[in-house]
């Protein structure tokens, strides 16, 4: 199995929003992809995810250019959960999860009770399945968002694509989501927000600035005092912890200002 994006670019109008870009996601890892407001995070999710075919480049899954993967084979085999995903259908969890299950569905292979225990399991996993028969109005930020995984999970994805999956949920909650994430048996690619989050749950972190793809690697080796005064302004200090994970604090009222790019993502 293999994610891949090759030399891509992609523009909206005659604004190159993604620059060059080349990415291999290994599967069975946790992938963090940060960096500030308007470095692209959001349109490069989209292309992996096969939503936003690339102005050039090739975005490929397991050796095939994704444009010529149908839409119901890549919903099989890459599961997206949008950061504004919503609904205004009145729907119970069940029937919102059950949505998942759309792209093996056809005259020739109606609902089936293997359909209903994988959207068990998938609501299982996310511990929502008491929860199954609650109306999707009446959940909180959080349950929303563990419905919206649910959904992705009844794809029975090999990756899972999330983007800024905590936004919005209280540190509780977005620890939670976190760590139900990174137990899930998929290969993960998330946008982050949260640069301590990152250094705690990911294996690698893709680190991105006006729309290109600055350095690529372990937590400790993208996470440095360097790179976050170059990428995102901020002085701050980096604790090594014994486990070999890393810890950001940053200085209060030591700001500085990014690096100015003329090719800086708006």
């Amino acid at each position: 199995m293999s994610l891949e994006l090759r030399d891509i670019s992609w523009s909206a109008g005659f604004k190159k929003i993604v620059r060059d870009i080349s990415l291999a996601v290994t599967p069975g890892e946790f992938l963090g992809l940060i960096g500030p407001n308007g470095s692209g995070k959001t349109s490069l999710m989209s292309v992996l995810a096969g939503i936003r075919a690339p102005s050039r480049g090739q975005a490929m899954l397991d050796g095939a250019l994704m444009k010529k993967i149908g839409r119901r084979d890549l919903a099989r085999r890459i599961g997206f959960v949008e950061q504004q995903a919503d609904t205004m259908e009145r729907i119970s969890v069940r029937e919102a999860v059950s949505l998942g299950r759309t792209p093996y569905l056809s005259l020739l292979s109606p609902w089936s009770e293997a359909d209903d225990a994988i959207i068990d399991q998938a609501l299982s996993s996310v511990a929502m399945d008491h929860m199954k028969d609650r109306m999707w109005q009446t959940l909180s930020g959080g349950e929303k968002q563990r419905v919206h995984i649910a959904r992705a999970l009844a794809q029975q994805p090999d990756y899972l694509l999330l983007d800024e999956p905590t936004n919005h949920l209280d540190i509780h909650h977005q620890l939670g989501l976190l760590e139900l994430v990174h137990d899930l048996p998929v290969t993960v690619v998330a946008a982050l927000h949260d640069l301590n989050h990152a250094a705690m749950f990911c294996d690698r972190i893709a680190m991105m600035d006006g729309g290109k793809l600055i350095a690529i690697g372990t937590p400790t080796e993208i996470l440095t005092s360097e790179n976050l005064r170059t990428v995102f302004g901020v002085e701050a200090d980096i604790e090594t912890e014994s486990d070999g994970r890393c810890h950001i604090r940053y200085r209060v009222g030591q700001k500085v200002e990014a690096e100015t790019k003329k090719d800086r993502v708006a």
